[in-house]
C-alpha cells in the first residue's frame, strides 16, 4: 500500500529585522505618496474647472519631494528583499499613478511577508 500523503509546504521564513523595517518605511511612504497624489489630482481638476491653481503648486511640490523619499524607501526595500529589476521598477512607478501606490503597497506587503519573490 502506497501512501499518497504529501508533506505540507514549509512555512515562510520570518522577516529579518532589516527587511521588516524597510517594509514599514515603504508602507508609510506609499500611503503618504498616494494621499498626496490624490490631493494633487483633485487640485488639478479644481484648477481647470474653477481657474484657481494656488493649491496645485503647493501640493505638487510636496508630492515631488515625498515621491523622492518614496523612491528611496522602495529602493531600500527592493535591495533588502532582493527583488528582480522589472517588478521593482513597476513599484517605483506606482507613485505616479493615482491610487496605484495603495494597490502596489498591498501586494508588496503580502508577498514580502509571505517570503515570496516580487
Amino acid at each position: 500500500m502506497t501512501s499518497s500523503a504529501t508533506t505540507p509546504p514549509a512555512a515562510p521564513a520570518a522577516l529579518t529585522p532589516r527587511v521588516a523595517s524597510a517594509l514599514l518605511r515603504y508602507r508609510v511612504m506609499a500611503y503618504v505618496t498616494g494621499v498626496l497624489l490624490i490631493g494633487l489630482t483633485v487640485a488639478v481638476i479644481f484648477k481647470y474647472t474653477s481657474g484657481d491653481g494656488g493649491s496645485t503648486t503647493v501640493i505638487g511640490v510636496a508630492h515631488g519631494w515625498i515621491y523622492i523619499v518614496y523612491l528611496l524607501a522602495s529602493l531600500d526595500l527592493a535591495v533588502k528583499a532582493r527583488w528582480r529589476p522589472g517588478p521593482a521598477l513597476l513599484v517605483l512607478l506606482a507613485g505616479t499613478v493615482p491610487l496605484m501606490s495603495f494597490v502596489a503597497e498591498h501586494r508588496v506587503s503580502q508577498r514580502v511577508r509571505a517570503g515570496r519573490p516580487l
